[in-house]
């Protein structure tokens, strides 16, 4: 296990790839921008949107937006809606885990901030919990569900309502490193990401899933897809959680200030919605040793807001730190005890880059820190 000797970003993030200097890939990346000239590919959008402006008539929908309610969600409806002059359908899936103050503020803030239509799905709750306990248990990623949703779910939307430009906020394998990294707007590939792959839907039905419960599992047919213009909007724009954030707090998105001070994060604004959800962002870090906290710090460094020496600390004192509130409603959801909870933890940490001691407890054989 080796890290950035750049930012904070170990080797065990899934395809991430490092130069002869030890630079991870996002932080070449981000070395990348100063070549880029954003005015002119600006200047590309606009005609993007210009070919499908007006599509379904003057007072017909021009694109879909795909939203969660979050900081960069208000943020691609602010640069469509109010920057670009197009008339957005926004789209949603929302699981079924309580949600945060905030998260029901967000959602329905950024509908009438912007004054735009917004579809939600939520799968049925049955399927929901069946489908979390298996694929935690087997795969330790609790919340797989969901995330097929979010990718192929707006697919589907994008092709009934006949809105071809379809956006997404920023192409995470290139940004921050990951499996077939490539800067490019196409977001045509992103349901082969990690996220969105890796269970077999013939694999849920065996368990005794109703195929009817999985009517959005499988992404439109090739042919319809190649009727679609899904874009990542990072690739016009200089992309910046930070500065999304603060744009979305301008008009009205709520962060989780004076509600919830997450034990796990090292900020408050970031997949704010629902605390049992981030149960699977968390599951980063028994089989890959890092988790928000990392992420976060090294986007920070990236952005120059913290240095290198100040990220180490914050990394050892947060990321393994799963949030109680995360843990208590994950398990009141899914029917676990906190024991049974912990069993299954431990199951899938990764014995290659943690040693058990003698308490239980799990420690990194090589921490950035040591």
């Amino acid at each position: 296990m080796k890290y950035c000797v750049r930012c904070v970003m170990p080797s065990t993030r899934p395809g991430i790839t490092f130069n002869e200097h030890g630079i991870c890939a996002a932080c070449q990346s981000y070395e990348q921008r100063k070549n880029i000239n954003y005015n002119m590919r600006w200047r590309e959008l606009e005609s993007l949107c210009d070919k499908y402006r007006g599509s379904n008539g003057p007072n017909g929908y021009d694109c879909m937006i795909a939203v969660s309610g979050g900081k960069d969600s208000h943020f691609q409806v602010y640069t469509f809606k109010e920057k670009l002059g197009m008339n957005p359908l926004l789209v949603s899936v929302e699981d079924n885990f309580p949600l945060t103050n905030a998260g029901v503020h967000n959602l329905k803030n950024i509908s009438e901030a912007f004054g735009c239509d917004i579809i939600s799905m939520k799968p049925n709750i049955k399927a929901q919990k069946e489908i979390t306990r298996y694929a935690f248990e087997k795969y330790g990623k609790p919340t797989y569900l969901i995330d097929r949703y979010i990718y192929t779910y707006p697919l589907h939307m994008a092709l009934k309502f006949n809105t071809p430009l379809l956006v997404y906020g920023e192409n995470v394998a290139y940004e921050y490193g990951g499996v077939k990294a490539k800067e490019t707007y196409s977001a045509k590939d992103q349901i082969n990401n990690g996220v969105a792959s890796g269970i077999d839907v013939g694999e849920l039905i065996a368990l005794g899933i109703d195929k009817k419960s999985l009517n959005f599992f499988e992404p439109p047919a090739q042919e319809e897809l190649n009727k679609l213009d899904p874009i990542y909007l990072s690739y016009f724009v200089e992309w910046n959680s930070f500065n999304n954030y603060e744009i979305a707090k301008k008009n009205g998105f709520h962060d989780l200030t004076h509600e919830w001070q997450r034990t796990h994060h090292i900020e408050q604004f970031d997949q704010i919605e629902s605390p049992a959800y981030l149960v699977h962002s968390w599951m980063k870090y028994p089989k890959f040793g890092h988790a928000s906290a990392t992420d976060y710090a090294a986007r920070m460094i990236r952005y120059g807001l913290l240095t290198r020496e100040e990220a180490i600390p914050l990394i050892k004192k947060h990321d393994h730190l799963l949030d109680p509130r995360s843990i208590r409603e994950f398990c009141n959801f899914a029917g676990y005890s906190e024991q049974q909870f912990w069993k299954i933890i431990d199951s899938h940490f990764n014995r290659e880059i943690f040693e058990q001691k003698y308490n239980g407890l799990w420690a990194l054989k090589k921490p950035i820190w040591a």
